[in-house]
């Protein structure tokens, strides 16, 4: 049996507890030699200690500065980094085979693209890097004949149903979406969600940012984009589902008509575990579906009039070139502003919208122009929030 070293970006969010579970389950197959994290130092520090990492990154200065100054917590001898100079670090470490990139938001993108060229092997849970970059992603990973494992519960499902089908033989994919807490609400409802209401979903344990996104459906539109640059599907050969179980993670439709489908309970280590061993499978940390009891599984339509952020989320797709980093770019200034109270919930794919409008698309000839637009549309998102602010 061979060892494959890890680099854990994201260590101390959901995708990375998850992660560690899995690592947990399987001392003798997976090694952890390096693990970032955002601010939450100290919970860096207890991983460090207890899978015996050497190389540490704790991206935010202030979070840094009191890691340096608590070396008592860490294990004897660790190698402290700060910034994006530490996430490259860690990206791109000699001694690891492969990179987890679990990075909420856009900062994941120079380290998949630094990780890519060093030649590791990428398990990507960062949607935003291919919404925001895909086609630059994407080259790149070609270009080093580096295959991304997508580790989201939906993008795993679908790798998993196409397996080695040629692309000629699909129909269609089918995104489930668990519809979020508040999918039964009516807009009068909606008026009053708080900050506090959408921090709470149904069905999994995810960070404050994407369980807001789940409940407005800009994460299945971000989903969507990604879907697009992972299997080469246009906009109106990918349908989204509600599945309120969320046993169903994600389905091929073929040509022939045949449908795949793969279910699991809604655990993040089901499709972990997949993509850190492909193409070879083992016992998992969490029991399978039980068949022999009582299982419903239900599917309806999504309401894209009391969720515009999905509709939205096709329109940045389908007028292409920077339409997904715009898109993006103005959700991630949208949720923190109504988690801070600024804006009310359903002005959320307003302040969306708004900058979708004013800024000009044009096809990117260079990362950095992708970059720049990121730059451009966050600046427009943060006038549309003082728009609608209360």
């Amino acid at each position: 049996m061979s060892l494959k070293r890890i680099s854990l970006l994201g260590a101390t969010g959901s995708i990375g507890d998850s992660t560690l579970q899995v690592l947990r389950k399987n001392p003798d197959r997976l090694k952890l030699v390096g693990i970032a994290g955002a601010r939450r130092w100290r919970e860096l520090a207890a991983i460090a200690t207890e899978f015996n990492v050497a190389e540490v990154t704790v991206y935010e200065e202030k979070a840094f500065a009191e890691a340096v100054a608590h070396p008592e917590l860490f294990p004897k001898g660790v190698q402290l980094y700060r910034g994006m100079e530490g996430l490259l670090h860690i990206a791109t470490l000699p001694q690891a085979d492969m990179a987890v990139i679990a990075i909420v938001g856009t900062t994941g993108l120079e380290p998949t693209l630094a990780a890519i060229e060093a030649g590791k092997q990428i398990a990507l849970a960062s949607k935003e890097v291919l919404v925001l970059a895909g086609k630059f992603v994407m080259k790149a990973a070609a270009a080093k004949g580096i295959r991304l494992m997508p580790m989201d519960s939906e993008h795993n499902a679908i790798f998993q149903c196409l397996d080695r089908e040629p692309h000629k033989h699909v129909e269609k994919l089918i995104l489930t979406a668990s519809g979020g807490q508040f999918r039964d609400f009516t807009i009068s409802q909606m008026e009053t969600i708080r900050p506090e209401d959408a921090l709470k979903n149904p069905n999994w344990d995810m960070g404050p940012k994407v369980t807001v996104d789940s409940s407005t459906m800009a994460n299945k539109g971000l989903e969507v984009i990604e879907a697009h640059w992972l299997f080469n599907m246009p906009n109106e050969r990918i349908d989204v589902v509600v599945h309120p179980q969320s046993i169903v993670h994600s389905m091929v439709q073929f040509v022939d008509g045949a449908v795949l489908a793969e279910l699991s309970p809604p655990s993040m280590t089901f499709p972990i575990q997949h993509s850190l061993f492909y193409p070879e499978r083992i016992g998992g940390v969490h029991t399978a579906v039980d068949f022999s009891q009582c299982l419903r599984l239900d599917f309806r339509a999504p309401d894209v009039e009391r969720f515009p952020a999905l509709a939205l989320a096709r329109r940045a797709l389908v007028q292409g070139g920077i339409g997904g980093a715009i898109f993006n770019a103005a959700n991630e200034v949208a949720v923190p502003a109504f988690l801070a109270g600024r804006i009310p919930y359903l002005s959320i794919p307003k302040v969306i919208e708004r900058t979708l409008d004013r800024v000009s698309n044009f096809e990117p000839g260079r990362l950095e122009d992708v970059i720049s637009a990121d730059g451009e549309a966050r600046c427009l998102a943060t006038e549309a929030v003082k728009y609608f602010e209360r």
